[in-house]
């Protein structure tokens, strides 16, 4: 199980008993980064004919703290929850394994982690911004089954050149603001964590945990 990552410089009970819970955000005083996020792909994935095969009720949006303010490292990453053609199994060095399911409060297994990584991420430009959203929603098969959109070849994640894949989701996200979403959803986008904090109070939002391997054989 891996996930595909965005990087500077082009990364309840379960199954039986061994999964996660999705649990929400407490009740209190901050901004909510994943809710907004989730807002804004909710109307991504909507708005854009592109994208209109994803379902964000099954993908779980969370964030990840690092620990300085910069803009080099990871920025986002997407997490499938099952294997190539969405299996719920593998096999790894002859062993057979599952991945950790994951659920939200209604228990609703979910399919897809999306995961950003603060602050980092929102020390970006607008634009970068919104690009790395695109990025990581564009990993989500078009089947979605739970596994990454996998292109032909050794680099079936970002293709041959992760430097025309980008410069591709760029072009969608432009076209995605053509389309004239409401600004409320994506202002927040055109702030920096600080601007946040300062104005906020706190930076709040959904943790998600990396779902483990399980193995199937004793």
């Amino acid at each position: 199980m891996a996930s595909t990552p965005s990087r500077s410089g082009r990364s309840r009970r379960a199954h039986g008993t061994r999964g996660v819970s999705r649990r929400p955000v407490k009740a209190v005083r901050g901004f909510n980064f994943t809710e907004h996020m989730r807002r804004l792909c909710s109307d991504a994935t909507t708005r854009t004919p592109e994208l209109r095969h994803i379902n964000m009720k099954l993908v779980a949006v969370s964030f990840n703290q690092t620990r300085k303010r910069v803009r080099h490292g990871m920025w986002a990453s997407l997490t499938p929850m099952r294997f190539e053609g969405g299996a719920r199994e593998t096999v790894r060095n002859g062993r057979r394994y599952t991945a950790q399911r994951l659920y939200d409060e209604n228990q609703t297994e979910m399919l897809y982690i999306l995961s950003f990584y603060l602050p980092r991420f929102m020390q970006l430009s607008f634009q970068d911004k919104l690009t790395t959203v695109f990025h990581e929603l564009w990993h989500i098969s078009p089947e979605f089954n739970g596994d990454i959109r996998r292109f032909p070849g050794r680099c079936y994640a970002h293709s041959c050149s992760e430097k025309e894949y980008d410069e591709q989701m760029e072009r969608l996200s432009k076209k995605w603001l053509q389309l004239e979403p409401p600004p409320e959803l994506y202002l927040f986008l055109k702030r920096k964590f600080g601007d946040l904090e300062r104005d906020y109070g706190q930076v709040i939002g959904s943790r998600v945990q990396h779902p483990k391997l399980i193995p199937l054989d004793g």
